[in-house]
C-alpha cells in the first residue's frame, strides 16, 4: 500500500472523480464494490463527497448538475502547474472547463488532448489529490485510449516534459509515459474492434481480488464491460456502474 503525503511529479495521475446523476445510489455501489466510507465537504462545493480508504481520501463523488447532459463519467485528473492551460492550447487541444479555484484546495480545469480526450489538470494548493494508491479501493493506473496513439504520446510528451516507451507487443500499439524513472500512465492505440466508442481516458482502481470484485459489481447492479482477463501487471476487468461510468478494476500482483 501507498500512503501519499507529496504533490505527484508533472503530469502523474493525481486524482479521479465521478460526476453522476444519483449521488446517494452511487455512493452506495462503491461502496459495495471497494468498501467506501464518505466525507461530505459541504454545501459550498455542491455536498462533493471523498470517498475513503483507511479514513484517507481515495476518489471523489459528485453530483451532475441537472442542466449537464453528457453521461456519467469517471475523471482523470493529472498534476498540473503554471502554464499547462497555454501549452495545451499551444499543442492542438482544448480547454472545455475553464480554470477554477476550489477553495483552498486547488485549482482544477477540464481539457481535451489534440485527439480528442478529456482529462481534468488539477495544481494542487492544500489538496494534493489522492492520498491512496496501489491498494484496495485506491486508484492503480490510467491510461488515454485514443485513434492516434502517436499524436497523444507527442501531445502529452511535449505538455508535461515525459518521455515515452512503446511496449514490444504486436497485437497492440501501447506506450508508458515516463517522468524521470517513474511510469506515469499509458497511451492506447483504438482499432475497429473498439467500435465507434470516441476517445476517452479509463482510470483504474485497485481491488483485493478481481473476479470477487466484478461479482460486487454486478450484485450491486453494475456491469461487465470486459470480463476479466490476466496480463503480466495483474487480473483486470473493465466494468461500469448502474449509471453508465465506465471504470477498471486490477488485482496487482502479489509483493515478494
Amino acid at each position: 500500500m501507498t500512503t501519499q503525503t507529496a504533490p505527484r511529479p508533472h503530469g502523474a495521475i493525481t486524482w479521479m472523480d465521478l460526476s453522476t446523476p444519483d449521488l446517494e445510489g452511487a455512493k452506495r455501489f462503491y461502496q459495495h464494490v471497494f468498501g467506501w466510507e464518505y466525507y461530505d465537504i459541504g454545501a459550498d462545493f455542491g455536498h462533493y463527497h471523498y470517498a475513503l480508504t483507511r479514513g484517507q481520501a481515495a476518489a471523489g463523488i459528485g453530483q451532475s448538475p441537472p442542466y449537464m447532459t453528457t453521461p456519467s463519467a469517471w475523471t482523470v485528473y493529472l498534476a498540473s502547474a503554471e502554464g499547462d492551460v497555454d501549452r495545451v492550447k499551444a499543442l492542438g487541444g482544448q480547454i472545455v472547463v475553464e480554470s477554477m479555484t476550489v477553495g483552498d484546495a486547488g485549482k482544477m480545469t477540464i481539457c481535451a488532448d489534440s485527439t480528442g480526450a478529456m482529462f481534468g489538470l488539477w495544481q494542487p494548493i492544500d489538496f494534493i489529490g489522492a492520498a491512496v494508491e496501489g491498494e484496495h479501493g485506491g486508484m492503480a493506473w490510467g491510461e488515454v485510449n485514443t485513434r492516434n496513439a502517436a499524436g497523444a504520446r507527442d501531445f502529452y510528451a511535449s505538455l508535461f516534459a515525459l518521455t515515452s516507451h512503446k511496449m514490444e507487443d504486436e497485437k497492440v500499439e501501447y506506450y508508458t509515459m515516463h517522468h524521470e524513472e517513474a511510469m506515469l500512465f499509458g497511451v492506447m492505440q483504438m482499432d475497429e474492434a473498439w467500435g465507434d466508442l470516441p476517445p476517452h481516458w479509463m482510470g483504474y482502481f485497485a481491488v483485493d481480488n478481481a473476479d470477487a470484485a466484478v461479482e460486487r459489481v454486478l450484485s450491486a447492479g453494475g456491469k461487465v464491460m470486459a470480463p476479466q482477463f490476466d496480463t503480466p501487471y495483474g487480473r483486470i476487468a473493465v466494468t461500469a456502474d448502474p449509471y453508465g461510468a465506465v471504470f477498471s478494476i486490477i488485482q496487482l500482483p502479489t509483493q515478494d
